[in-house]
Parts: C-alpha cells; sequence; structure tokens
C-alpha cells in the first residue's frame, strides 16, 4: 500500500527572505516613531495673565508693571480724592490688631486712636494712606441689602449677557463702594471702567480702601463725584459697551432718570452696546406701555427683555431689564 501523501505549506527561499525584509523595514519605522522625541512646547509666560469671562478668555501683556504699589499710585488716588472735594476726619491707623469683630475692632481704633508701632521721633504714622477705622473693619460692606459677594453674581451676570472683553468700555450709575465695580476694574483695562456716584462716604470707601487694598490702582478707573445725571466730565467722546444701574433708578425721580437716558443714548454703542437696569423699570412703566414705548423710541432705545439671574453663593436673585440703541 502507498504511502500517504502529506500535504503541507510550501514556502521557498526567496518569499522568506522577502518577508523577513518587510517585517524588519516595519519593526524600524515603528521603533523610530516611538523613540522620536515630541515637539517642544513652549511654557506660558511668567508675565502673562489670562482673565475669562463668558468661556473666553483674554491675554494681557503686563511685563513692566511692579506688584507693589508705585509713588505714581498713591499720587494718582491722592489726585482723586481732591478733584472730588471727599472729606473725613483724620484717623491714624493702629498696626498689629489682633482678629475681632467688626464692632470690636472699630471700638478698638477708637479707644486707642493714634497707637504706633513707632516710637520717639518716628511715632508719626507711615502708612501711605492712612485709613479711617470703620473702613478698616469693612462696615462699609454691610451697607448693602445683600451680601458684599453678591457683587461677583452681578458682574459675572453683565459681563457675559453683554458680551464683554477687556477692551470694553463700562459705564455704572452708582458704583457706590465698588462692590460690583471692583470686579469690572480688575478684568478691563486701565481707564476703562467709569462710574458716577453722589455718595462721599462710598467714594471715600472706594479710594481709600478698596482700590488700595485689591491692587487696583494702577487700573486708573474714572470715578466722579456727581448727582443729577451730569456725565459731562466722562469726555464727550467715549463710547460705552454697557452702561448699568443696579437698584438705582428706583431711588430717582423717573423725570430725572429719563433726563439720563437722554444723555447717555449717545454714549452707548449702538447695536452692539448695552443698558441694564435692576429691580424694576417703575420709571417707564408708570407712563404705561404703548407711551413708554413711544419714548424710548424717541431717543433711540429699544427695550429688549426682562432677565433673572440667580446667585452663585447665595439663595438669591436679581431682575435685570435690557435696552439696547437702534441708531447709529
Amino acid at each position: 500500500m502507498a504511502p500517504s501523501s502529506q500535504k503541507g505549506v510550501v514556502i521557498t527561499i526567496p518569499v522568506l527572505v522577502l518577508s523577513v525584509s518587510a517585517a524588519t523595514i516595519f519593526l524600524f519605522f515603528l521603533l523610530s516613531s516611538l523613540s522620536s522625541p515630541s515637539p517642544p512646547t513652549c511654557p506660558p509666560s511668567p508675565f502673562t495673565t489670562t482673565a475669562s469671562v463668558a468661556g473666553g478668555s483674554v491675554s494681557e501683556e503686563d511685563t513692566d508693571r511692579r506688584i507693589s504699589t508705585s509713588r505714581d499710585d498713591i499720587e494718582w488716588v491722592k489726585d482723586q480724592i481732591r478733584a472730588n472735594g471727599l472729606h473725613m476726619r483724620d484717623n491714624v491707623l493702629r498696626k498689629g490688631i489682633n482678629p475681632r469683630t467688626r464692632a470690636q475692632q472699630l471700638e478698638d481704633l477708637n479707644n486707642f486712636k493714634g497707637i504706633s508701632h513707632y516710637e520717639g521721633t518716628e511715632a508719626s504714622n507711615h502708612t501711605a494712606l492712612p485709613c479711617p477705622g470703620e473702613l478698616l473693619v469693612e462696615e462699609h460692606h454691610s451697607n448693602y441689602g445683600e451680601p458684599w459677594a453678591g457683587g461677583r453674581d452681578v458682574f459675572e451676570f453683565l459681563a457675559e449677557s453683554s458680551h464683554l472683553t477687556a477692551n470694553s468700555r463700562v459705564l455704572e450709575i452708582g458704583c457706590g463702594t465698588l462692590r460690583v465695580g471692583l470686579h469690572f476694574i480688575r478684568y478691563l483695562k486701565p481707564e476703562h471702567f467709569h462710574c458716577l456716584e453722589r455718595d462721599e462716604l462710598s467714594l471715600m470707601a472706594a479710594f481709600r480702601y478698596e482700590l488700595p487694598s485689591q491692587g487696583l490702582l494702577h487700573k486708573r478707573p474714572l470715578i466722579v463725584r456727581g448727582e443729577d445725571m451730569d456725565f459731562t466730565k466722562f469726555g464727550s467722546d467715549v463710547v460705552y459697551d454697557l452702561i448699568y444701574a443696579s437698584a438705582v433708578f428706583l431711588h430717582m425721580p423717573d423725570k430725572l432718570v429719563w433726563a439720563g437716558l437722554e444723555r447717555l443714548v449717545n454714549k452707548l454703542k449702538p447695536y452692539d452696546g448695552r443698558i441694564f437696569v435692576s429691580h424694576n423699570v417703575k420709571f417707564c412703566t408708570r407712563l404705561g406701555g404703548d407711551e413708554c414705548t413711544k419714548r424710548l423710541m424717541s431717543l433711540g432705545l429699544e427695550y429688549l427683555g426682562k432677565h433673572t439671574h440667580d446667585s452663585l453663593l447665595f439663595n438669591h436673585y436679581e431682575i435685570w431689564f435690557e435696552f439696547r440703541r437702534t441708531k447709529a
């Protein structure tokens, strides 16, 4: 019986050589790709700061500015205090107070006014901007109907709603002690935040405590003391991307509010600029729906709607009314 034939795959020498060569080439390229160094990435500049609003970011090159407050900063804020005619009794800062409640700190400041770490001929105060005790204990943070932290909520809502960038220009009517304004000042480029405020104590808190303590004197905000909605000190050529009044118009006579709107409309960027008013617009609704609409149209303004914005930190919301300029 003939032996059974065995079947198999026969590989010739040339085919074997080609297969080994191909495998060698493939292995060479694979190892090369794995061992090749990744392209170097440039680390971010230590002098570049990034601020974000509405999901975007704006880089500000700030390579030359010193961190500490400069003499020019001190002279600038003193000039602002003089220009606005602000006056407050002198108070020599006592250094080294132990942590206490605001009331206890204020009592300590008043009882031991003049105590200093310096002695003898050096006993006079060395502080660049001597600050009244009421400001040092932040009594002005309690002057609102909601927590001081609510200022951040207002800033976030307005900045996002008006598509703000660092190049934008903002006017606040009634910025008080800068509960909201500090956030705008920090975000915007120098001199791009303006404010009209009537209350002297609030302005003193802004200039003598908030701006210095937050390291924002170099931002040079234009804060003017005034009332009767007089905006002449802000310049005739400035055009704002955002004008807002937080709980201010409801405390003013309707006639004065309308006078202010008439003066402001030409200072608002056409179409893209926004005016936001919080709480209510009784100056408008008291005229009646049709009359209010007609009056707004005569000024070149259009009412865009009502917004409710929730707080980030506490159980609170604010109502905002939005307007825009309809004529170039």
